[in-house]
């Protein structure tokens, strides 16, 4: 079936169509988006999105992959669609999500993308599941930084998304309320458009007056410790093949000073790893996958993975 979110514009020039399936996983179904290609052989793209966020992260992406691929967005575990789906939640529980997604699809090997937390589930899945990916792609997201010490790890999550865990705290009278507390985020000043909307709408669950995201917080709170250690910290280094990371110059809140730039990643010892990262200039954390120019370039890194000029 084909969707249009609530809240979006049907008749938008260029709003992508989606269908939305329900494949099997660990304790239930995983919600996955779907933009098909024109072309049924055409190579397939696996987008997992952040911490907070949900499938439609990637409409605007989808736009500009134009049917050259088939795209496929999950809800991940706790999120969206897959809001209801039991723990155990972490890195490690979405990578074997993936896997089953694949093998439920039998797409064969995909080119693999993940975006904030979505990329070190990316990375982690490339490490357990080496078979899966013919092609990887980090954008903002993936290195981890040593976690200073004598700090809780849930103190340094609470400080660099701290706002989005309060939202999900929050209730909403309504859609335009809930509208309108996005158009006020630094991060989408002159950037807010029908695929922005499309994507945080998704995100509401219940009834009127007391709408509410569906993302559960006990789902980030294991998910965000999860990045700062272990396995998932030390996929990057470990990673089955050479990967692109894509990172964007300013930060969750449009704040000069992005998740990465060159120091902090010669700090974290990418140099040492097989990622290759590139700035995306004019791009803040979330505007490098919903705002129009960050969105084109990954696509066309996407495509170039895929092997689709």
């Amino acid at each position: 079936m084909t969707h249009t979110p609530d809240g979006t514009r049907p008749d938008e020039p260029g709003f992508p169509p989606y269908e939305e399936l329900r494949v099997p996983v660990a304790g239930g179904e995983l919600a996955v988006l779907r933009w098909p290609a024109a072309d049924p052989a055409a190579p397939v793209v696996l987008a997992l999105h952040g911490i907070t966020a949900n499938g439609l992260t990637w409409a605007r992406v989808a736009h500009h992959l134009a049917g050259r691929v088939t795209l496929l967005a999950p809800d991940l575990r706790g999120r969206g669609g897959s809001g209801t789906l039991p723990g155990p939640y972490g890195i490690a529980a979405h990578a074997d999500d993936m896997a089953a997604l694949v093998r439920a699809l039998d797409t064969g090997p995909v080119v693999l993308t993940g975006h904030s937390m979505g990329a070190f589930a990316a990375a982690l899945t490339a490490v357990r599941h080496p078979d899966l990916p013919s092609a990887l792609l980090l954008v903002d997201g993936g290195v981890s930084f040593p976690v200073p010490a004598g700090l809780d790890p849930d103190d340094l999550v609470a400080a660099v998304i701290g706002p989005a865990m309060r939202r999900l705290s929050m209730t909403f009278p309504d859609r335009p309320a809930y509208r309108e507390f996005w158009q006020r985020h630094p991060a989408f000043a002159g950037a807010w458009s029908p695929w922005v909307d499309a994507y945080i709408q998704r995100d509401l669950v219940g009834e009127e007056p007391a709408l509410r995201p569906s993302c559960r917080l006990d789902a980030v709170r294991v998910d965000g410790t999860g990045q700062l250690g272990g396995e998932v910290a030390d996929a990057v280094h470990r990673l089955p093949r050479p990967a692109a990371l894509l990172w964007a110059e300013r930060g969750l809140m449009d704040e000069p000073q992005g998740l990465y730039d060159e120091q902090r990643l010669a700090a974290a010892g990418v140099d040492r790893t097989p990622l290759r990262p590139l700035p995306v200039p004019g791009t803040n954390h979330y505007t490098i996958v919903v705002g129009d120019a960050g969105a084109r370039v990954v696509a066309e890194h996407l495509l170039t993975a895929a092997g689709v000029s």
